[in-house]
């Protein structure tokens, strides 16, 4: 029937294409796919069992999103982790948390107030599984709720970027926080946050924003130094021998 009726074809392609999308990014997001390796086309076509159609078209949407780069040779890589450029990122991202933050203290309301605990228990309830996955979906959910609140859309929407960006780094260190000793989850900086929005309370959301920013940049660092360190752990005697 859908090969008569374009408006079927249309749809069940555009069905396809969001669905390529949305495991093609489950796995980008979850480093099953690492930074840099490439996405042939033809070869997912035959994995997902669809044409080159619609996943030419969920490439498209991965790239809009900054997970996967279209090359001018036609070929597509995952987007690499910008480790150099790590302190540029959390220098906007503490900027946009702490501004949108802070215009959600001035202007939230009580049903937006409901919404940010909702997410934040959300986030717990991630942690609890150790769903690394539920658990950067729902960190980006909580502060995009609160960014809702702020009532800037174009403040929002670049901070949501942000946000997406974020997402493999705290998927590669959420095990390294959950083994440590000293670091913690952010959960309870979520409801210091809500309790200051509610309060409006502007330097305070402000404040806290910014601890919370802070402590993402400490932790990552951490993760950063940790791997370093077992990567080479080699007795150096033994090589002497």
């Amino acid at each position: 029937m859908s090969k008569n009726n374009p408006v079927v074809e249309k749809q069940a392609r555009g069905k396809g294409a969001r669905y390529v999308y949305e495991e093609l990014k489950r796995e980008i997001l979850t480093l099953e796919l690492q930074p840099g390796a490439p996405l042939d086309e033809t070869t997912i076509s035959h994995r997902f069992a669809m044409s080159r159609s619609p996943v030419r078209e969920a490439l498209v949407r991965l790239s809009a999103d900054g997970l996967v780069e279209m090359l001018s040779n036609r070929s597509t890589l995952v987007a690499p982790i910008d480790l150099v450029g790590f302190p540029r990122y959390v220098e906007a991202l503490d900027y946009l948390q702490r501004i949108n933050t802070r215009l959600a203290a001035r202007n939230r309301s009580a049903a937006e107030i409901k919404e940010m605990t909702r997410q934040a228990r959300a986030f717990d309830a991630a942690c609890e599984k150790n769903d690394y996955l539920a658990m950067s979906a729902t960190n980006r959910d909580f502060h995009m709720s609160v960014a809702t609140s702020g009532k800037n859309p174009h403040l929002a929407r670049a901070y949501e970027r942000l946000l997406d960006e974020g997402r493999r780094m705290l998927h590669m260190h959420f095990d390294f926080i959950q083994s440590s000793s000293s670091d913690r989850l952010l959960s309870t900086d979520h409801y210091d946050i809500v309790e200051a929005i509610h309060a409006q309370d502007v330097a305070e959301a402000d404040r806290l924003a910014h601890e919370h920013t802070r402590q993402f940049h400490s932790q990552f660092m951490d993760f950063l130094r940790a791997r370093y360190d077992d990567d080479f752990d080699f007795d150096v005697s033994e090589m002497a021998r």
